[in-house]
């Protein structure tokens, strides 16, 4: 087997389809491939153990056909099939598919009646206005196209945290295993928690540098050495990012650690405590400055200590007030995984999702969580699947048999993810709403408004007295789109006043709210949720990129709403609803 990941199983799958729908293929072979991808993200067992019993066709949406790419992908790690589809494009086309906007239908429009296929070329046509007559088109489309081509190259080099975090933790593994590495740790913005980053560093110490330097040099996964010395080598790894590995002294270890985890901001003001203290902080040691001695530290927590100050955790150190609550020992305890009691907006097969209520249920159990706020979309929601009000009756007697068969020891809330329609009012009535344990109100629609339209719409959204929670505030999608216009502090100012709360969407391309807009509502009084919106059990586990989020967001467990024991989350709930006047 070569080990391939899941993700990366399912990722080729969806290229795979969106290959066949810039040729022109059958919708039906296209959207098979992007339903595999679904499936196999939602999968509870590996590809390997299905392979291994043969039991990968058993799997509704699986055909024979598939089987045999999957296998071939999952025992190989090459798939020619994808190999040969990708020659017969050109391959500056599949970054046409990164702009908002700009399908697979409508890129094939483009390619095969202007015969034109890199970013730049698309961008003077665009600039030409030679789009705009095109069957489907119009002006404000080749304007929104050339917006989403200045995004594109914006976002250019960077990458989402599961890359990057994927690759960080795989390279950490080959080094560790290496004789005579005795400490290695990712620093960077990784390990700072970053929603994205450009590239990966790593920090270690070894007895001898040269085993270490040979196997990061020589991963598999290298595409190229971009730099290499005797202590540093910088690569640039197939996933797309670059990857720096230094090796220091032991002495040295917790100095480069600190350092290279930056941010620049906070080292510059931790060089500048230093000084004033007579000292020079730099990524090798600290020195006093009258005699050129160096001063020990074990560790970060050393270093710190020798500055006058407890450990700043890594998530803090932007230099955006940590220093100062050190000083005044006013930092929080942030929150962590551990924190975590329960599972708050996730969906299911009543709407879009791949997995079944008692299978989601069973993936948020297995992660020692006591509840599970199932919030499937509401009817406006149509592609979605979203319920009509005689679906969700039916489903709340669906919640009510699988609370029946897992007695007390775990409990599904009747939830709902309700779309807030254009004027600010809720996709179903009062008295549907009423009848949902957990209610979180999102936009899916209408991201074009104008910034006081859509403040007012969101405004007029949280002061309906059965919003409990407001879903992904911002729209924002990292790396692909930025958020939709509005005055998100006085919407954040609004949902505080009324006692609602505003989720860390914890999705790995929303991480929605940011931490810029936790620390304001948290100020205000704002409660928080980490929530995965998980489409399968898979997803679930996305709540570790919100509690990075919530961390560098400056959140306790007190802030956090699922950091509550569920008869305190229900009390909660029920209290703010009384307070609302219902």
């Amino acid at each position: 087997m070569s080990g391939m990941l899941t993700a990366e199983v399912a990722d080729a799958l969806e290229e795979i389809g969106l290959l066949l729908e810039l040729l022109g293929e059958n919708p039906f072979k296209t959207r098979a491939y992007g339903n595999a991808a679904r499936i196999v993200r939602g999968l509870d067992l590996s590809l390997e153990e299905l392979i291994a019993r043969k039991a990968l066709g058993e799997l509704k949406g699986i055909g024979p056909a598939l089987v045999d790419k999957i296998t071939t992908l999952v025992t190989t790690g090459k798939l020619p099939y994808l190999d040969e589809l990708r020659k017969q494009l050109p391959a500056g086309m599949i970054d046409w598919l990164k702009i908002p906007g700009l399908g697979p239908k409508k890129a094939r429009v483009i390619h095969m009646t202007l015969g034109i296929a890199t970013l730049a070329e698309l961008e003077a046509a665009a600039s030409d206005g030679k789009l705009r007559d095109l069957p489907g088109f119009g002006e404000a489309t080749e304007k929104k196209i050339l917006a989403g081509i200045a995004r594109v190259r914006e976002y250019a080099g960077r990458f989402l945290r599961p890359v990057i975090l994927g690759e960080a933790r795989r390279l950490l593994a080959r080094l560790t295993s290496i004789a005579g590495v005795n400490a290695v740790r990712v620093a960077g913005s990784a390990r700072r928690g970053a929603e994205t980053s450009k590239d990966i560093d790593i920090v270690a110490t070894a007895q001898d540098a040269l085993p270490a330097m040979e196997a990061f040099a020589t991963d598999p996964r290298v595409i190229e050495i971009v730099s290499r010395g005797p202590t540093k080598c910088s690569v640039r790894l197939e996933a797309g990012p670059n990857a720096d590995l230094r090796v220091v002294s032991a002495s040295s270890f917790p100095f480069a650690l600190l350092y290279f985890t930056g941010s620049k901001a906070h080292n510059v003001a931790l060089g500048a405590r230093a000084q004033a203290l007579g000292l020079e902080l730099n990524e090798y040691a600290l020195i006093r400055e009258a005699d050129g001695t160096a001063i020990a530290c074990e560790d970060e927590a050393g270093i710190y200590r020798a500055l006058g100050l407890p450990f700043i955790p890594p998530e803090l150190r932007e230099d955006a007030g940590e220093i100062e609550a050190a000083e005044r020992g006013a930092l929080p305890r942030l929150i962590t995984r551990d924190d975590l009691k329960g599972i708050l907006h996730c969906h299911s097969t009543w709407s879009d999702g791949t997995n079944s209520i008692e299978e989601m249920a069973h993936a948020s159990r297995a992660m020692g969580m006591t509840y599970l706020g199932l919030c499937d979309h509401s009817r406006a929601a149509a592609y979605a699947g979203g319920m009509s009000i005689e679906r969700v009756r039916e489903q709340h007697l669906a919640i009510d048999a699988a609370n029946a068969k897992s007695g007390q020891a775990f409990r599904v809330l009747k939830g709902i993810e309700v779309d807030i329609l254009a004027d600010g009012s809720l996709d179903y009535p009062d008295e549907v709403l009423a009848s949902f344990d957990l209610v979180v109100a999102s936009v899916h629609s209408r991201f074009s408004l104008q910034a006081s339209e859509q403040t007012e719409r969101m405004i007029r959204a949280v002061s309906n007295p059965y919003v409990d929670i407001l879903g992904h505030p911002t729209g924002r999608l990292l790396l692909t789109r930025d958020p939709y216009p509005l005055d998100l502090f006085a919407v954040i100012d609004a949902a505080a006043e009324r006692g609602v709360a505003i989720e860390i969407n914890a999705h790995p391309q929303r991480l929605d709210l940011d931490p810029a807009g936790l620390r304001h509502g948290l100020a205000k009084g704002m409660k928080t949720s980490v929530n995965p919106d998980a489409h399968e059990t898979a997803g679930i586990a996305d709540i570790a990129y919100g509690i990075d989020t919530a961390r560098r967001g400056w959140c306790t467990s007190g802030d956090v709403l699922n950091a509550l024991p569920l008869p305190d989350l229900l009390e909660w709930l029920r209290q703010r609803r009384k307070r609302a006047g219902v």
